[in-house]
């Protein structure tokens, strides 16, 4: 008899797949081209690894659509958003902060609520990080898991206590409503990480190991997989306008709230 499998249990098994993939070829030698600048860069591991994953989900999903960082894009009455290689940057350097993702939407993407209040449609996300063998599954009405052990739900906090984590590509610098925003932000924190692996800092968010997540203008791919996660143990997630970028947030309810004040200038 053929086994059904879960959502939960193909996101699993997807993004460690991938995740494996992508460490072996990294291993035996990778090819990588630059697509917008020097720091924004795609391996061959990343178009294998998408492509693995985009095969299994015809096979066991075949009604689901599908959008991809490396340019998968199918419709569906479902949307399995796919980041092969998360920090592909920290991939291709011998850094060991990246990982492959997954989430998976109940329709299109764009029935997403805009204004950053519950993601009702988000079904669920799964992260694995080959470099420490960590495997997250979970999300809104999937109680997060790590390695299979149920994570504690996020408490409470002030931004002041919690460490905050952030990117902002040295360019954009030059932009005063984007780096303004994000000092005002950073300056209320305990402490501030920059890890270059958006899905992997929501998963440390969901984990306590961080606090909050602020991040201007991110991809769907770099948001949701770890979304799913801090939402599923308590957190909150805000999607807001400001200086005519989207900004995203996640973490303790009390501290995405100080964080979102801060960049509007209201804290």
């Amino acid at each position: 008899m053929t086994e059904i499998l879960s959502d939960a249990q193909i996101a699993a098994g997807l993004v460690t797949t991938a995740g494996r993939l992508a460490a072996r070829m990294r291993a035996d030698g990778l090819r990588v081209e630059e697509k917008t600048s020097i720091s924004d860069v795609v391996s061959d591991a990343d178009k294998a690894a998408e492509a693995l994953i985009v095969q299994r989900l015809a096979a066991l999903r075949p009604a689901d659509g599908l959008l991809g960082e490396e340019g998968a894009a199918a419709p569906g009455r479902r949307t399995w958003v796919i980041d092969p290689v998360d920090g592909t940057y920290n991939f291709v350097s011998g850094l060991p902060a990246w990982c492959s993702a997954l989430a998976l939407v109940d329709g299109p993407t764009d029935r997403l609520d805009p204004e950053g209040g519950p993601l009702a449609d988000l079904v669920l996300g799964a992260i694995y990080q080959p470099t420490t063998d960590e495997l997250w599954v979970g999300g809104p009405s999937i109680p997060p898991t790590l390695n299979g052990a149920p994570l504690p739900r996020i408490t409470d906090r002030e931004i002041s206590e919690v460490a905050i984590t952030t990117y902002l590509h040295p360019p954009r610098l030059l932009n005063p409503t984007l780096r303004d925003g994000l000092v005002r932000a950073i300056a209320g924190a305990a402490s501030v990480r920059i890890i270059g692996s958006g899905s992997i800092e929501l998963a440390a968010v969901a984990a306590g190991r961080l606090g909050v997540w602020l991040h201007a203008d991110p991809p769907l791919w770099d948001w949701l997989p770890g979304a799913a996660l801090v939402l599923g143990l308590g957190g909150t997630t805000a999607v807001f306008d400001y200086g005519g970028h989207r900004w995203h947030a996640a973490g303790p309810p009390t501290a995405v709230a100080q964080a979102r004040a801060a960049v509007l200038g209201e804290g």
